[in-house]
């Protein structure tokens, strides 16, 4: 509801003065920092000249006071540059709480704080313990989570402001409705090249799981355009802002592709802090794989399924499934268990070594390590017993050891044993051996089962220094993956964020996330069951592709049908009727393939762009990528494209809902 004239001059007048004790603010904040640097560079100077006349004492001090001043100004470069993001739109809401004490308090959210010496708090961080209220109370009654205790009062007034450049456009109350004004008009809006942050219209549903902090594990299954990586990356905002020396690079992000790391690159320093680190699980596979020159991409490995490429689908879903996982398991046991050393041996001529010293090492001292770790344990005692405790004769026992054994540390060989093993259900047959020793890139699949080989018998490497980690599209990742990241990760908290609906994976799938919990013990699953991307005709015919009931659509209708066509030749007429309309148009195919021999016919006609896996960088106007790659994005709109040569097989539904579900706006089906 839009506020009284006489409300709305008293907001910009408000206004007029935040902006000014903004500016003094920037402007003092901008003189104490030159000040500071010029301070610290004569200081550090000064070190340098005298540094021969220090003791060591007076040089350690010397040292830690120039650390200590350099991250104060640290500090204070940081929020400056914070104040000054919001120079021209200092804050987007404001409530009025009353406590029980009938006190009542005003209180502006934005990006980031600004006080006052007289008059305290003049705008509150957003995710600051009181601003929760704005996001998951109605008028009335309300509490929230101060570090002395909870917080209990009414909330009197809920305000949002559209404010640019500097000027208030208007102003309006609400209450906590999704359907409300300033969230229908953000939906209205055209989509960009990039994701943009969402911190005026998070939803009570959302906040629950942005300010989460009692559970160690997340596990956050949300339908299509239900803001999954929005709430990702504003939870990993607020957790910066929450929890006591966590920094950007104690934080990992588990992308899909790159096209979709680029995608969400703005989002963070929108919200006043560094992007973290972030990988692809393909980045990690390639770091542990030393037997191969490189790993085969997940998209490609998927590309080939729908471009049909892949022989033996069996051996593949195999591969895939989590039976093998235990099969393997049974494997290694047995393999340590029957692994010796078999002979007796003299190394240097001198110093004699017993094969049943060497076993009663190997299978009781040190049983809790893993199997190989133990050889290294062995070795490395052997060479401090006989060389006064040098390990300088470390390597030379490794060797003698695997010598005079009946296993040696050849993962490939130890890998292509377990397919003709009896543990095996599905063996390779001789051209598959064949090709896997021949090549240089691993296919995909083989990589997964090979890193969690090495890490049962070598050990998994473990990443300390990541205390956060959070995995978007969690539904394509198989549990031996997750197994796998858990022992890597162990000590680490977890935000998972998927949906199953939207699995691309052809030969893996979940019923329900919520069986990833038998890996993360102390976790919680959370279900965002509204989708505020599509309009409700998109959602009511995506909802059919899948025999859905349960979506609820929140942006309101637009009242443009969904058009379907069986005739491709009118294909650029409709690219030109979308582009007439909207800021960005995506053409989503089956498969690589069909999007090739597409973008061919079109770039002499049209600026398109086509998307590969191997994309960093895009403009969102017009592409044509296929549908596996579009995960995660989303577009004005589409046209999802299937014709006789690229037809959606009934096992392909969620694919095609995948590639329909990336419509804002308007979507018309080709098939």
């Amino acid at each position: 509801m839009a506020i009284s004239g006489r409300e709305l001059a008293l907001e910009r007048q408000r206004l007029i003065e935040v902006l000014k004790l903004l500016d003094d603010k920037l402007t003092e904040a901008g003189n104490i920092i030159f000040k500071d640097e010029e301070k610290l560079l004569e200081f550090k100077k000064y070190t340098w000249e005298n540094m021969r006349s220090f003791d060591a004492q007076e040089l350690r001090q010397a040292t830690a006071d120039t650390e200590l001043e350099a991250n104060k100004l640290l500090l204070k470069q940081d929020y400056f540059l914070k104040l000054f993001r919001i120079k021209d739109k200092p804050y987007f809401a404001s409530v009025i709480f009353e406590d029980e004490d009938k006190e009542r308090y005003s209180i502006y959210l934005g990006l980031t704080y600004l006080k006052d010496d007289d008059y305290g708090n003049i705008i509150y961080d957003w995710r600051s313990p009181i601003c929760s209220i704005f996001y998951d109370f109605e008028i009335g009654p309300c509490a929230y989570a101060a570090p002395a205790g909870i917080v209990k009062g009414n909330l009197i007034r809920k305000r949002q402001y559209k404010i640019e450049n500097r000027k208030i456009l208007s102003a309006f109350d609400n209450s906590v409705n999704i359907d409300d004004e300033l969230l229908q008009e953000v939906l209205a809006q055209d989509s960009n090249d990039k994701m943009k942050n969402i911190v005026n219209t998070i939803q009570q549903e959302q906040n629950s799981v942005i300010r989460n902090v009692r559970d160690k594990t997340l596990i956050v299954s949300g339908i299509a355009g239900s803001g999954k990586t929005s709430v990702a990356l504003h939870r990993i905002a607020f957790l910066l802002y929450k929890i006591e020396n966590l920094t950007n690079n104690d934080i990992l992000i588990f992308s899909p592709n790159q096209i979709f790391t680029e995608y969400i690159s703005n989002v963070l320093p929108e919200l006043g802090e560094n992007n973290t680190l972030q990988t692809t699980f393909n980045d990690y596979l390639n770091k542990q794989i030393t037997e191969f020159s490189s790993v085969e991409p997940f998209m490609d490995f998927i590309g080939k399924y729908y471009s049909e490429k892949q022989n033996n689908i069996p051996l593949i879903q195999y591969k895939q499934s989590d039976e093998i996982i235990n099969d393997i398991n049974l494997f290694v046991e047995d393999y340590i268990r029957k692994a010796r050393v078999l002979r007796d041996f003299t190394e240097n001529k001198v110093y004699d070594v017993y094969k049943n010293e060497l076993n009663e090492l190997l299978h009781d001292y040190y049983r809790n390590l893993p199997f190989f770790e133990r050889v290294e344990k062995i070795a490395l005692k052997l060479s401090e017993q006989n060389y006064k405790g040098s390990s300088k004769k470390k390597p030379t026992y490794q060797k003698l050891i695997f010598e005079n054994s009946n296993f040696r540390k050849d993962f490939k060989e130890i890998y292509l044993e377990f397919f003709s093993s009896e543990f095996c259900k599905i063996r390779m047959n001789d051209e598959e051996i064949k090709s896997f020793e021949r090549t240089r890139e691993i296919p995909y699949v083989d990589a997964v089962l090979l890193v969690y080989f090495k890490g049962l018998l070598e050990g998994f490497p473990y990443e300390r220094n990541i205390r956060q980690v959070v995995i978007d599209e969690s539904q394509d990742y198989s549990y031996i993956q997750y197994l796998i990241i858990s022992k890597i990760f162990k000590n680490s908290n977890f935000t998972i964020l998927g949906d199953i609906n939207q699995t691309i994976n052809p030969y893996y799938k979940y019923k329900s996330l919520d069986i990833l919990s038998n890996i993360f013990p102390k976790s919680k699953c959370i279900s965002l069951t509204k989708t505020y991307r599509s309009s409700p005709e998109i959602i009511e015919f995506t909802n059919k592709i899948l025999g859905l009931d349960h979506i609820c659509a929140i942006r309101k209708t637009n009242s443009v049908p969904l058009i379907h066509r069986t005739d491709t030749n009118i294909l650029p007429n409709d690219i030109n009727y979308l582009r007439r309309k909207y800021k960005s148009v995506a053409l989503i195919t089956r498969d690589y393939k069909t999007a090739e021999k597409l973008y061919d016919r079109l770039k002499n006609i049209l600026p398109i762009s086509l998307l590969k896996s191997t994309t960093e960088e895009f403009n969102k106007e017009l592409v044509i990528l296929p549908a596996y790659l579009a995960k995660g994005l989303e577009f004005d709109s589409v046209i999802a494209y299937s014709d006789s040569d690229s037809k959606y097989l009934k096992t392909e539904k969620n694919l095609l809902y995948v590639a329909c579900t990336r419509a804002q706006h308007e979507l018309i089906v080709y098939s």
